[in-house]
């Protein structure tokens, strides 16, 4: 009996070892913090539903032009607690603060409208600064993060 609880413990810590291991994997591999996302709202139905999980690859401002129209990408945006991830349906160039930038007219599929002007410090644009997209979606796994979503629910976190 005493035998039965070491092979458990020992595979708790075999299974958290690999989950730690592959998140690791998986940042430097994609150049990302976050290389695994919940979906949280319905923005993007029928795409991705609140609960799924997406596979992102970081985006810094050497590979901006690897983003098409087409593309869902995540952004920053000042005074929301989470990242936005929508649909690029426009690029084009803006002006900001003196310097030509890369912009990404966004919204989500489920949402009827673009998303809103983005608050510079020289000024709102119509689009998305290439400087805000942190996180390009490369795939997506329906409905495996919805028991984490809804604990985090039910104690209160979202």
């Amino acid at each position: 009996m005493e035998e039965g609880w070491k092979k458990d413990v020992a595979w708790i810590i075999i299974a958290l070892l690999a989950v730690l291991g592959i998140q690791y994997g998986l940042k430097l591999a994609l150049h990302t913090n976050t290389p695994l996302v919940i979906v949280v709202s319905g923005s993007m139905e029928p795409v991705f539903y609140r609960g799924d999980v997406v596979l992102l690859k970081g985006i810094d401002q050497s590979d901006i032009k690897d983003i098409k129209v087409g593309d869902v990408i995540v952004y920053k945006r000042p005074g929301y607690e989470y990242p936005i991830i929508h649909r690029v349906r426009e690029i084009s160039t803006v002006e900001i603060g003196g310097k030509k930038e890369e912009c990404f007219l966004t919204w989500g599929d489920n949402n009827w409208a673009p998303d809103p002007p983005y608050p510079t410090p020289y000024g709102e644009v119509p689009c998305v600064p290439a400087y805000a997209v942190e996180d390009k979606a490369l795939l997506v796994f329906p409905k495996i993060g919805l028991i984490p979503l809804e604990i985090r629910q039910a104690l209160g976190l979202e």
